[in-house]
């Protein structure tokens, strides 16, 4: 089992070798892919140095699988050379969610779509992955007619010169590279991604396209503000459901319990509720203030966060990868 990871320097690849190696995945030979500037450079996985390697050179060895956290651009020129090579690539990329042809895949949810003949997959945007999984359950049992949610999204999400610039902030050096157009520290961004020519980001259209696709239902209506904040760790949202039948409070708590990869953090009385430094370096999504909205029939609300780039990326790439293996799918 030969495992490419392309992008393997950049901040989420390395996580995604990170929890390669934590979760024990079965691979015999690691491939490390980067930039040209970065060729012949060392990485240590399972404490043994492997150099890293050109996309020319990687795609030669045809890997079974290459985990892909390059940029869409990248992934537009070079997945489909893996796929002529035989390699099933997993893109973490926003390059090929909405292609019909292309699955859209949180495990929990939609594993069961995949197929020997899917040699590109995509994995979903950081902030819908933990919505839909904290969703599908519920729209299972009462079917979910629209959501309202609202982001509260980590520095994480937008990379390594992000986090330089809120901790050059913070201590007073202003010097370096905006990530982004103002200051993030002790302020709140209502803009995550440019925005499109319908008032919305891109960020908060993802959001809305990739939950319908990946749910399987065009007819869930969704709208969606995302915000940046001067956080690390997680990203949290506050998430408004209404559903077409009647719930009972104790059974969507159970129901939330009951579904893999979803720990409930729910016990006001005790203030304990899902913060993102909680979720920081954890693989579940975690979910709280599980209340009924006394201001509509039918109607919750909810507060989910999770680690950005652990199950909003790195780790649901990995989980698809094992999904993969266990079903002999590559």
């Amino acid at each position: 089992m030969k495992v490419a990871v392309v992008g393997a320097t950049g901040l989420v690849g390395t996580v995604m070798l990170k929890v390669l190696e934590e979760r024990n995945f079965p691979l015999t030979e690691l491939i490390p892919v980067a930039s040209e500037k970065s060729v012949g450079k060392l990485i240590t996985f399972k404490g043994k140095q492997f150099p890293i390697v050109s996309m020319d050179t990687a795609i030669g060895m045809r890997p079974d699988i290459a985990l892909f956290s390059a940029g869409g651009n990248t992934s537009l020129e070079h997945a489909p050379r893996f796929k002529e090579a035989g390699t099933t690539v997993i893109d973490n990329s926003s390059a090929w969610r909405m292609d019909p042809n292309i699955p859209l895949v949180v495990p929990e949810v939609n594993a069961n779509i995949l197929s020997l003949d899917n040699k590109i997959i995509a994995n979903p945007n950081c902030s819908t992955i933990q919505m839909v999984v904290a969703l599908k359950p519920l729209h299972d049992k009462y079917k979910i007619k629209r959501v309202v949610v609202s982001t509260y999204q980590s520095v994480t999400g937008t990379g390594v010169k992000a986090v330089d610039q809120m901790m050059n902030e913070r201590s007073g050096n202003f010097d370096g590279e905006m990530a982004y157009p103002y200051q993030i520290d002790l302020n709140v961004i209502p803009q995550i991604d440019v925005f499109t020519e319908n008032g919305y980001t891109k960020e908060e259209m993802k959001m809305i396209n990739e939950t319908r696709k990946i749910m399987g239902d065009e007819n869930i209506r969704l709208t969606a503000t995302t915000v940046r904040i001067p956080v690390m760790g997680g990203h949290s949202e506050s998430v408004n459901i209404e559903f077409e039948n009647e719930f009972d409070l104790a059974e969507v708590t159970s129901l939330l319990e009951k579904t893999e990869g979803i720990i409930v953090v729910d016990d006001i009385a005790n203030l304990k509720y899902p913060m993102p430094k909680d979720a920081h370096e954890k693989d579940e999504v975690f979910v709280g203030r599980i209340r009924r909205d006394e201001s509509m029939p039918n109607t919750l609300n909810m507060w989910i966060v999770a680690d950005n780039l652990r199950k909003g990326a790195a780790t649901n790439a990995v989980q698809i990868a094992e999904y993969l293996v266990r079903k002999e799918l590559v």
